[in-house]
């Protein structure tokens, strides 16, 4: 295969090309469901905002991080879980940060014109929320270098969360269901950043980058991860008073797949453990959006 197509596959992350769009569209469904709007028509032009939104922000922390991630030193753990052929082509040379700029800008761009393409006021509230997604992703990136309290952690994931949100947005309005929804998944995208930091901890500790575990040892991040699964499942009792049974029994198998993970870390607290257990947060995050958008749909 041709080096440069190796390279984008790897900047785009292109084996999860489709988890984005189940999750923005999983929102998008449970809108639907509520305030009507469903079509294959509007459902393909969700999925392609979520795509490419995604990317663009996948691309633009490659290129914030690009100086700093040329300190790796570990490339056969969570580099080469998330990149096919295990590089970070943008800090490794193999494409040029303005090219990635470039593709980032092209990404944003096709983005911001398919969210225009919504009814207003929905094409509002999906465009502010993706200028805050790609401005907490700069902070997050450039905060985590220099601070004493996970600020960065804490406030970088809110885009992650947002991303269902704003795909419900592009049928609803901000309601208790959106409320709820965003509720339901900031824990949990809090204690999918902790596992991927415990198994990038040498990396980090490299660059110089506070993470969390860099911050609080093994331990510490073990615990963060119990604590916020914790909490995870608190709201999600509260969310699926909004839900049917389908995505009830979901959310429901998903949460003991993290309390499965969730034993492994705390027994190893070791990178390795973690990395073991680490497709057991992505499953669950795959069943919880398809569960979602099957109930919303059925």
């Amino acid at each position: 295969m041709n080096r440069t197509l190796r390279a984008y596959i790897d900047l785009l992350r292109l084996q999860f090309f489709f988890a984005w769009p189940l999750l923005f569209c999983s929102g998008f469904l449970l809108a639907t469901s509520v305030y009507g709007g469903l079509s294959w028509t509007a459902l393909i032009h969700v999925a392609l905002i979520g795509f490419f939104g995604f990317e663009a922000g996948l691309i633009l922390n490659d290129y914030v991080d690009r100086d700093y991630d040329k300190f790796e030193i570990e490339h056969n753990k969570l580099t080469k879980y998330w990149r096919v052929f295990g590089h970070r082509p943008v800090s490794e040379g193999l494409i040029a940060p303005v090219n990635a700029m470039g593709l980032f800008l092209l990404f944003a761009l096709v983005t911001a014109g398919l969210i225009l393409a919504l009814p207003y006021p929905n094409s509002l509230y999906v465009l502010v929320i993706m200028l805050i997604c790609y401005a907490l992703e700069i902070f997050y990136q450039i905060k985590k270098r220099n601070e004493h309290f996970p600020v960065a952690q804490l406030a970088g994931r809110i885009d992650f969360a947002l991303f269902p949100v704003a795909g419900y947005l592009c049928a609803g309005i901000p309601d208790m269901t959106c409320l709820l929804y965003f509720a339901f998944f900031y824990p949990f995208a809090m204690a999918h950043l902790g596992a991927n930091d415990l198994i990038d901890v040498r990396n980090d500790r490299a660059r110089g980058m506070q993470t969390i575990t860099t911050l609080y040892e093994e331990k510490g991040t073990a615990y963060w991860i119990a604590g916020f699964t914790g909490v995870s499942i608190i709201t999600s009792l509260v969310f699926m008073t909004q839900l049917g049974w389908i995505a009830r029994a979901g959310i429901f198998l998903g949460l003991m797949l993290l309390t499965i993970a969730n034993a492994v870390i705390l027994k190893y607290r070791t990178p390795d453990a973690c990395l073991k257990v680490l497709p057991l947060f992505h499953i669950t995050m795959l069943i919880y959006a398809g569960s979602i958008a099957l109930d919303s749909v059925f």
